[in-house]
């Protein structure tokens, strides 16, 4: 089943995110290998494609999970949870309609 995994950053998170990006994109990476990611992205701060140090406010996942649990464990040990990026992640079960 598929699930949507939502975060909100803490303030000023850009700096914590560097730090530990390359691991995270790993993690996507192997979602993405496994046919298993849909989308996933981060909300630039303002309104540009690349918000530069303005950095983010949080991040979308929706991907493919045996279940809820999983998908939380998933988010729960990602690089970004484990630095502190961000104050809390929703997991909720998601069906794709469109396209």
């Amino acid at each position: 089943m598929l699930y949507l995994i939502m975060w909100d950053d803490v303030k000023d998170s850009l700096p914590l995110r560097q730090s530990v990006r390359p691991e995270h994109l790993a993690r996507v990476e192997d979602l993405k290998k496994e046919g298993r990611l849909v989308i996933g992205g981060p909300f630039p701060a303002i309104d540009a494609e690349d918000p530069g140090a303005a950095g983010f406010t949080g991040s979308l996942i929706i991907a493919e999970f045996n279940s809820k649990d999983e998908a939380q464990d998933w988010i729960d040990n990602d690089p970004y949870a484990q630095a502190g990026v961000f104050t809390q992640a929703s997991v909720r079960p998601f069906k794709q309609v469109a396209p």
